[in-house]
Formats: C-alpha cells, structure tokens, sequence
C-alpha cells in the first residue's frame, strides 16, 4: 500500500485520530448510501439507512467496520496521490 499522509503528516492507513463516526460521515458525503451499498453490500447501507443506525451496526460488527476502513482509506489514498477514486 502507497505511503500518503493527511496534511497533519500522518499515514492515512494507520487512522490516527480518526473516529468511526468521522469515516462514516466523510464517506457518506462522497458516495452517498446507494454508492455505499454498492460498493461494500451492508444492509445497513440499503434498509433506511442513516448514519445513526449505520454506527450501531459498525461498531457490533468487526467485519464489517473492517470493510468500511479499508474502503476510507483507499479513497482517502488516492485521494492525496491524485489517483482514480475506488
């Protein structure tokens, strides 16, 4: 995996300081519940969705939570290296 950092310097893989809440809410921005739903396939993405009950599910479920990480931190990577977006 590329070494990007956010512009406090840190590795955008290694999530310093950044909540759950914080990735949920930036990815919902930038894909909107159906773009979530389709590309990681969570229920909570695609029955009445809300950010609310979308936490619950997320921090029950490791797996899950997994998923929704990996998927922050790729869009966040190509984000900083002006890559295709996942």
């Amino acid at each position: 995996m590329s070494e990007a950092r956010d512009a406090n310097g840190h590795l955008i893989r290694e999530l310093h300081g950044v909540t759950l809440a914080i990735i949920l809410e930036y990815l919902v921005a930038h894909y909107g519940f159906p773009g979530l739903d389709e590309r990681l396939r969570l229920n909570c993405f695609a029955v009445d969705p809300s950010v609310k009950s979308s936490l619950t599910f997320l921090r029950r479920t490791a797996w899950a939570r997994a998923k929704v990480e990996d998927l922050y931190v790729r869009l966040r990577t190509a984000e900083a290296l002006g890559q295709s977006l996942p």
